[in-house]
């Protein structure tokens, strides 16, 4: 066997540090910061932004500390994270599904709010039944979508004590509806509204569920300083640097 030179190798190593080579792809991956590891929300942050530069830099950065404590609190959670930012109004696309594994926004659509909660912007949540308000907090989606009142509908449970543990009994869901979708907003200035569900429209509705349905994690975002300064979700983003 022929010994390479030590300028067969040199010529080598340029190359592949200019992005030839048959070793260059060692040279230009990227590497990766593990969940629970220093730097990951810093690091997702910015892989995220560059597909979804309408979401708020906050929100977003709130919304991966808590999936980051859920992770840790040992919910069974998929890399999955949406997102559902309530100080926008409804005629704005507010809501994002994002994989986490791959750093891709899957969805980013419109979304409705509750009928008691305001107009065009929610500004009151309540976590009881029959108030016709959205709640606000950290969910996980259902194991199995349904077919119920409102179609294909899958549900939420809550868990934030007092912030948005009634959601299964108040029947918090996400379905399609004919007033969530943008037309009514060319019509209104605005969506129609729900009974507190977080519903879109129709014809998102399906392979949204599918996409999250079977415990991942639901962000809903409004800022509350009773639910930001308490939850304890956020506990490390307020006492640690990310």
């Amino acid at each position: 066997m022929k010994k390479i030179s030590y300028t067969t190798l040199f010529i080598l190593v340029i190359f592949c540090s200019v992005g030839f080579g048959p070793f260059s792809f060692l040279l230009n991956r990227t590497v990766q910061v593990p969940v629970n590891k220093k730097g990951w929300v810093d690091q997702e942050i910015k892989r995220v932004h560059t597909q979804a530069e309408n979401l708020d830099l906050d929100v977003l950065k709130m919304s991966l500390v808590a999936y980051l404590s859920a992770q840790k609190k040992g919910l069974p959670t998929k890399q999955l994270l949406t997102i559902i930012d309530y100080s926008k109004p409804s005629s704005e696309r507010r809501l994002w599904v994002i994989d986490l594994k791959n750093a891709k926004v899957l969805f980013n659509t419109w979304v409705s709010h509750g009928r008691n909660s305001g107009k065009i912007f929610a500004t009151s949540f309540s976590n009881e039944k029959g108030s016709l308000k959205s709640s606000l907090g950290v969910f996980l989606t259902s194991k199995a979508p349904y077919n119920g009142s409102n179609g294909y509908s899958l549900r939420l449970v809550g868990l934030e004590s007092g912030i948005n543990d009634k959601a299964l009994q108040r029947d918090i869901v996400f379905h399609g509806a004919w007033y969530a979708h943008p037309n009514v907003i060319k019509k209104y200035g605005f969506l129609g509204r729900s009974w507190g569900c977080p519903a879109v429209s129709v014809e998102t509705a399906k392979p949204l569920i599918n996409t999250i349905k079977g415990k991942s994690l639901v962000f809903v975002y409004y800022p509350y300083r009773k639910w930001l300064n308490h939850s304890t979700f956020l506990a490390s983003g307020r006492t640690e640097p990310v």
